[in-house]
């Protein structure tokens, strides 16, 4: 018996012994909250890996800058930037005609955009309200209608088109004070599921990441030294992690091959949520 010799009806030619992509390039990508953090991070992991990026976000100077550093590796027609607020319907609608005009239409869709704003129970009641409200437009719903607004060219994307929400470990365990910011979150987990259910037979793979303690703008204004004793205390891996280990995951998500991967709910918190004590 010959192990190590050349099969007889082996082909010579062949280099890959597996028959699914793991390339995204040429997909056309819309990721919100891409100005800065993990949008951002999101954002460059797409366009280095030969995907069309649609950069969204609040500030017009934040999305030309990172529109800017795509174009200068990857060429004038990598990235196209937009101004949009989620939290508002008519913004979310031109978002979707202009993004579709500039790329001819959408094969994945990443729901990045959030906001943490304090919502207390023993919070005023203008600014609970105020708070509540527009962190549920940003957080939950923006989500929701972006996907009914893609969907149409989600439907029609080479391989199924691909949803990635991300939510965060605030779904799973919470901090006191961030009512809004926690319910939405559980809330984008379960639209996830909900809509995995639903557009599955349609081609279309919902999943969600979760992230846990991340560098990012949001976390910005904690203390290093806090960070380093919550990470030493709750994190297995001790510490915090950055945008780009939680861009990789949701490219993973996108990838010709994870195309039976639908309704996961993915923790990116190097094992907060699963640590006891």
């Amino acid at each position: 018996m010959n192990l190590g010799g050349a099969h007889p009806g082996g082909n010579a030619d062949a280099t890959r012994l597996s028959q699914l992509s793991r390339s995204v390039a040429g997909k056309r990508v819309l990721v919100t909250g891409a100005a800065s953090g993990m949008g951002r991070a999101t954002a460059f992991v797409f366009a280095d890996e030969g995907a069309r990026v649609a950069v969204a976000d609040l500030s017009a100077e934040r999305v030309l800058e990172v529109v800017d550093e795509i174009r200068a590796v990857h060429g004038p027609e990598s990235a196209h930037g937009f101004v949009a607020d989620v939290g508002d319907h008519e913004s979310l609608k031109r978002l979707v005609l202009d993004v579709v005009a500039a790329l001819g239409g959408v094969d994945v869709l990443v729901n990045n955009a959030g906001i943490s704003l304090v919502n207390s129970a023993f919070q005023g009641e203008d600014d609970y309200e105020t708070n509540w409200a527009r962190t549920l437009d940003v957080n939950l719903t923006a989500h929701s209608r972006l996907i009914r607004l893609c969907l149409p060219h989600l439907r029609e994307a080479e391989g199924g088109g691909r949803v990635v929400n991300i939510a965060s470990t605030e779904a799973i365990v919470t901090t006191p004070g961030l009512a809004a910011y926690a319910a939405t979150k559980a809330g984008v987990v379960g639209l996830t599921k909900s809509f995995a259910v639903e557009l599955g037979r349609h081609g279309v793979t919902v999943n969600c990441i979760c992230p846990g303690p991340i560098n990012t703008g949001m976390t910005a204004p904690i203390p290093e030294e806090a960070k380093e004793t919550y990470a030493r205390r709750r994190v297995p891996l001790r510490r915090y992690g950055n945008p780009e280990e939680v861009a990789h995951m949701t490219l993973n998500l996108c990838l010709p091959a994870s195309s039976f991967v639908n309704g996961a709910i993915i923790p990116v918190d190097g094992g907060m949520t699963i640590r006891h004590t």
